[in-house]
């Protein structure tokens, strides 16, 4: 029993030997740029379009997209399964610019509403 608490008396104080004492470094940080923005959301009901993405977030992540550049977003929402066994789908997209993000978000908010107009009318 004694060799047992010697021997991980020693462990313990080499590993904390081990480590270095005096950390030196020099963090530089750089500035992130987002260009050629792409979202496309996957969703199987009404219920998860409301709750995968809110018109905040899309604001938010489209105030860090430098100017001028290219964006895009779509909504997938899958359906039924059709007779050759694979599930049918329907795509909404759009398409703009970062320099109109007032014209880009309400074309959001118009397929955001669709894909749930989608989905209450299929039940």
């Amino acid at each position: 029993m004694k060799t047992v608490f010697t021997f991980l008396g020693l462990l313990i104080a080499t590993v904390n030997f081990s480590q270095a004492q005096n950390l030196e470094a020099q963090v530089t940080t750089q500035n992130a740029k987002i260009t050629n923005l792409s979202v496309s959301v996957t969703v199987d009901s009404a219920k998860e379009v409301e709750e995968t993405f809110k018109m905040k977030d899309i604001k938010n992540i489209l105030n860090e997209v430098e100017n001028n550049e290219q964006v895009s977003f779509e909504i997938i929402c899958t359906g039924d399964n059709k007779s050759n066994g694979t599930k049918s789908t329907l795509t909404y997209r759009v398409k703009g610019n970062s320099n109109d993000p007032k014209g880009f978000l309400k074309s959001i908010k118009k397929i955001r509403k669709s894909a749930i107009k989608y989905y209450d009318n299929k039940e």
